[in-house]
């Protein structure tokens, strides 16, 4: 049976409150019928470097930001600047926001949106006891996001938009919020092959675990063009399939999907 949009997404939003309440000094072994296997790691700083992420940046956010959530490091192909504006989309507890808002300086400021209201409150609570005074949480939707037209000139997201299930809506918002010249810095995961059934709708793990919502490469370039985004990159990294088997252990899902960097830009002429 196919599996409703809302089916899904309360599906994701319940997963991710669960990780969003759960104490970071407690350990984890992967995946559980509790979290979700690309979701919780036993050492979040260990899977962070496996993403790219480096000791220095791990140093320098808030306790409790680093949730061992993602497949990649979006900051690695941002280039952000002083004065910048960012949006990350499933900010999660604000781990690459934080990183944003370092780079971006006192004069940027970055915008984080999650749709789980326990999540917002958490990455809130890092941000002050972090001093991030230029990082703002907001609760909301990324196919609906609380942000102005034409204010952001750089959005991330870390294996997030793979859980949607209208990703065209996401790609049209995020050009919608985009400035002209404003551009996409994204680490998702993508499918490489057809996914076997009892994987592709299987709601309590494949899905929030940042697996059967993936999509194939043409069919992300498609959805992106459709939106009105260009030059768009989708990179694959053969090298993550050897964190990605882990997600859940003998399922060969790396056999499926893959990491892929994700960018494009809004074209400064209609």
């Amino acid at each position: 049976m196919a599996l409703t949009n809302d089916q899904i997404r309360q599906n994701v939003r319940n997963r991710y409150k669960k990780i969003a309440l759960q104490d970071v000094s407690a350990s984890s072994c992967g995946c559980s019928s509790e979290v979700g296997c690309c979701e919780m790691r036993a050492d979040h700083n260990h899977v962070a470097r496996q993403l790219g992420y480096s000791a220095e940046e791990l140093d320098a956010i808030p306790e409790g930001a680093n949730l061992g959530l993602g497949c990649g490091n979006p900051q690695a192909i941002a280039s952000l600047k002083t004065g910048e504006h960012v949006l990350d989309l499933g900010s999660g507890g604000g781990f690459d926001c934080f990183l944003a808002a370092r780079q971006v300086g006192a004069s940027g400021q970055v915008i984080g949106v999650d749709m789980t209201a326990e999540m917002v409150s958490r990455a809130r609570q890092n941000a002050d006891r972090g001093q991030f005074v230029n990082v703002d949480f907001r609760l909301g939707e990324i196919e609906h996001l609380p942000v102005a037209d034409q204010s952001i000139d750089v959005i991330l997201s870390n294996c997030v938009i793979n859980l949607s299930p209208d990703k065209l809506q996401v790609f049209r918002e995020a050009f919608r919020v985009l400035k002209k010249g404003g551009r996409l810095a994204i680490s998702d995961v993508v499918l490489t092959a057809e996914l076997p059934d009892e994987i592709k709708n299987d709601l309590e793990v494949a899905y929030s675990g940042c697996i059967s919502g993936a999509s194939s490469i043409a069919d992300l370039q498609t959805m992106m063009k459709q939106s009105g985004l260009a030059q768009i990159e989708i990179k694959p990294k053969d090298e993550s399939k050897a964190f990605i088997r882990e997600w859940i252990p003998g399922a060969k899902i790396d056999k499926y999907i893959v990491s892929a960097t994700i960018q494009a830009v809004k074209p400064l002429f209609d």
